[in-house]
Parts: structure tokens; C-alpha cells; sequence
């Protein structure tokens, strides 16, 4: 006699999320302020705004764009002002950070665009394991927007979780 198995995962009513499904493939790119400088050190304004009229702002359509500058350097307020001027009718957005700050900021703008009425009283389980790296901050985002609408929030995998909200 054979035994029937059942699948207890599936009837659990867990719903997964997988935060690798939002996480941000927008082209990106980095606009260095380091090399507008005089020796890459200090911030002539004519100079800097002779670089910035022959500079090929196109190379930025269509991209997310974070501006920065990583050599110790002061630069002064307007400096970026003018550089966010030249690149807003090319750029999808831009943010005063590195490529590391944008790929956060348009991870979080992912998450937030979430429909929340799917999870509304629901047993959610957020994947834990992926091809891509997940960064915490996206763990402690997804948990804080979750946690006013679900019934419960587990961490991991649905065979295999680590309870984190139940709500009483």
C-alpha cells in the first residue's frame, strides 16, 4: 500500500517574498566631480564650468545618476547644483551619493511600491537565499512595511523559516 504524501509547505498558506525580485537592473551611472577639478584637488569655477559645457551629457539618457566626489576636495554647494542642471534632461533621476547610495535609494523605492493589500493578513515568508546579494538595509525596509498589514513574517525558506512578527 502506498503512502500519500502531502505537501505541507503548499498548504501552509504561506506566501513568499522574494526581495531579489525587486531588486533595481536600471542603468546606472557615476558622475565624479574629482575629475573637473583643478589637479583633481580644488574647484576653479571658470575652469569647472568650461568642463562642464563640453562635457557629453548624453552618455547619461535614460540613467539613474549618482554624483559625487571622491577626492578630499571642498566643494562648494552650487557646484553640484550646476552639475544636477546639465544632467536633468538626460538622467532619470539623480542623487548626491555614489553608486553604492543609488542602488540603494532605487531599492527602496522598489520596495515601497509594493502593493501591500496582496499581504494584507497574510503569513508571509521573506526568501532568504538568492543568486543576487541582498543587503540588509532591504530586510529591515520590507519588515517595516510589512509589519502593520501581515499576520505573521518569517525569514528563510518555506521548509525551513525563522519566525521574526506574529501578530497578537
Amino acid at each position: 500500500m502506498a503512502e500519500e504524501f502531502i505537501n505541507k509547505v503548499a498548504e501552509s498558506g504561506l506566501i513568499t517574498l522574494d526581495l531579489e525580485s525587486y531588486y533595481p537592473r536600471d542603468p546606472v551611472a557615476v558622475f565624479d566631480l574629482k575629475v573637473f577639478l583643478f589637479m583633481e584637488m580644488i574647484l576653479k569655477e571658470k575652469d569647472f564650468r568650461e568642463k562642464l559645457k563640453v562635457h557629453d551629457w548624453e552618455q547619461y539618457k535614460d540613467k539613474y545618476v549618482a554624483v559625487y566626489c571622491s577626492a578630499d576636495a571642498i566643494i562648494p554647494v552650487w557646484a553640484y547644483m550646476l552639475v544636477v542642471s546639465a544632467l536633468e534632461p538626460f538622467a532619470k533621476d539623480v542623487i548626491l551619493g555614489d553608486e553604492k547610495e543609488l542602488h540603494k535609494k532605487l531599492f527602496l523605492e522598489r520596495l515601497h511600491q509594493i502593493d501591500m493589500a496582496e499581504y494584507q493578513d497574510k503569513r508571509v515568508v521573506v526568501k532568504g537565499c538568492g543568486e543576487t546579494p541582498i543587503g540588509e538595509f532591504a530586510y529591515l525596509e520590507i519588515t517595516k512595511i510589512l509589519r502593520p498589514v501581515v499576520k505573521s513574517i518569517m525569514y528563510g525558506e518555506p521548509c525551513s523559516t525563522v519566525p521574526i512578527y506574529k501578530k497578537r
